[in-house]
């Protein structure tokens, strides 16, 4: 007795082409529909360092013959590198006064030395020169040379509140905190009157607020 296609196909092993293509036509809509609403799959969860496992690093110790410089020299003497290893107890005693007095000394007399030398030059270059564009190249640099001094003369007063502040004691605290300005700070800016943080806040809200 012939079997028909259908018994054919039932007796076909599971790898068979034919039980193979008969299963995927029956049901497209199961397999569509479990593509879409099936789960997408979860990112990995991301790992963070345990602080309690972590290495404290050692800290950095300065070196002897710098943290001890301070107490054979003179504030004047001192150097950038022996005035940061001095320790944090230090802060703004009376040879750190001294540096800061010193360095904010030598930068008033190089600008009151450049205001004399602007004088003279201007003196010099106010005779009558003929040529139209010789004249006006030497109007611009006298008014850019102006400019700069008038910097100079702000700083020049700013030079004279530090070193007032100085001399009341004051000199190396912030203004608005009240907290230490900073050796770092002072040395990039020696008329600092404000902490770093405080600056900033200042500059955030003129940004915001206007002057």
């Amino acid at each position: 007795m012939s079997k028909t296609p259908v018994q054919t196909a039932a007796a076909a092993g599971p790898s068979s082409p034919i039980e193979t293509a008969t299963a995927v036509a029956s049901s497209p809509a199961t397999s569509r529909f479990a593509e879409r609403f099936s789960p997408s799959p979860q990112p990995a969860a991301r790992t963070y360092p345990d602080p309690a496992m972590e290495t404290l690093k050692p800290p950095v110790k300065a070196d002897p013959k710098l943290a001890n410089a301070w107490k054979t020299k003179s504030g004047s003497e001192l150097t950038e590198e022996e005035l940061l290893a001095m320790p944090e107890s230090e802060y703004m005693n009376d040879k750190q006064l001294e540096f800061f007095r010193t360095r904010l000394s030598a930068l008033k007399d190089d600008l009151l030395s450049n205001a004399g030398e602007t004088t003279e030059h201007l003196r010099e270059d106010t005779s009558i020169v003929p040529d139209p564009a010789d004249r006006a190249t030497i109007e611009e640099e006298h008014a850019l040379e102006l400019r700069t001094r008038d910097r100079e003369r702000k700083l020049l007063k700013k030079i004279s509140q530090s070193l007032a502040r100085i001399d009341a004691g004051d000199y190396g605290y912030c203004d608005e905190t009240g907290e230490p300005i900073g050796l770092g700070r002072l040395l990039a800016r020696p008329t600092a009157t404000l902490s770093l943080e405080a600056q900033q806040r200042r500059e955030l809200k003129q940004k915001m607020f206007g002057d």
